[in-house]
Order: structure tokens, then sequence, then C-alpha cells
């Protein structure tokens, strides 16, 4: 496949990344409120990031020559990652018990479904391309996955069990991971 090809694709996923991520905030963050849930304003929030860095592999292929923008675009997107970690765990660790939350627990199931299709997909792309931002933006997707099995986990475990906690543990770990990606982004280390 050509770089063109490839570079379109990326242009492509993108653009899907973002539209679905916009979607997916907005829901999230009224739900949370609705629900009184800091996970999910947490979980849309870090929709909200992944648009950033979604834009930020937009702009940097936008160029006429993108890998001139690779290093620039590898420092912005690690400091997404910082950012959703910071946020993620502070409202871990301020969080008040939240309320059952239909519409919470169905945006994050479908999150959980869409995010690791599309990482992969973009992942792939990354690695033909060979370029580093690319894959690093990619585990952006795998974040919004796992966070939204977490916030789903700690939804259903609050709304059967009434576990306050559940969401809580499951996003300091989220975080831990987002901590790890965005070091790797700044590295630029593609592998993992």
């Amino acid at each position: 496949m050509s770089t063109k090809t490839l570079q379109a694709r990326v242009r492509l996923i993108v653009g899907i990344a973002i539209a679905w991520n916009v979607v997916e905030a907005a829901i999230s963050i009224w739900a949370g409120h609705e629900a009184s849930s800091a996970a999910l304003i947490g979980f849309g929030l870090d929709s909200t990031v992944e648009v950033l860095s979604a834009a930020v592999v937009a702009w940097q292929f936008s160029a006429p020559d993108p890998e001139q923008r690779e290093a620039v675009a590898l420092k912005l997107i690690a400091g997404c990652f910082f950012l959703l970690a910071f946020y993620v765990t502070f409202e871990a660790l301020t969080s008040q018990p939240a309320q059952h939350s239909t519409i919470g627990i169905t945006i994050t199931a479908l999150s959980a479904i869409v995010m690791p299709a599309l990482a992969l997909w973009q992942r792939r792309t990354g690695q033909a391309l060979g370029s580093a931002s690319v894959i690093a933006d990619s585990k952006q997707r795998l974040i919004c996955a796992m966070l939204s099995v977490a916030t789903l986990a700690g939804l259903v475990l609050n709304s059967l069990f009434g576990w306050h906690w559940a969401d809580s543990v499951a996003a300091l770990i989220i975080a831990a991971f987002a901590v790890r990606e965005g070091i790797e982004a700044l590295r630029g280390d593609p592998c993992c």
C-alpha cells in the first residue's frame, strides 16, 4: 500500500475517532452529571482528551512532510496522557457515590466494543507507515477501551451491589497505565 493511501487512512481513522469521541464525551458528561458519577464524567473528559490527541495526529498529517512534525506530535500526545492520568486520579480520590445510570452503562459498553477495533486499525496503519505518533495515538483508543470497561464495571458493581469504591479503584489502575503510555510517547516508543 502506498504512503499516500496510508496517510489518507490515518486521516479517516482520526476523523472517525474524533466524531465518536465527541458524541461519547457529550453523553458521558451529561449522564455523569445526572448520576453524580465522577467515573462517567472522567470517562467523558477522557473522550475529550482523545479528541485532542486525534487532532494532533490530524495536524501532523496535514503537513506535506508529516515526519517533520513527529517529535512535537509525540510531546503533545504524551501531555494528553499525563493530563488524563492527573484528572482520573483526582476524580478517583475525591468522588462521591454515584447513582445508577442506564445511559452510562450503555455508552461505556458500546465504547468497549468500538474502541479496540479502531485502535487495532490505527495501530496497523501506523506500523505500516512507521509512524510512532500514529501508534501512540492508537494507544489513546486502547486507554478509552480500558477506561470504558473499568467505568462499566464500576457502574454495574455500584448498581448491583452498592460498591461505590469499585470505579475509583479501576480509575487509579487506568491512571497508572496512562502515565506509562505518556512516558512511552515521550520516548517515541511505538513497540508496546
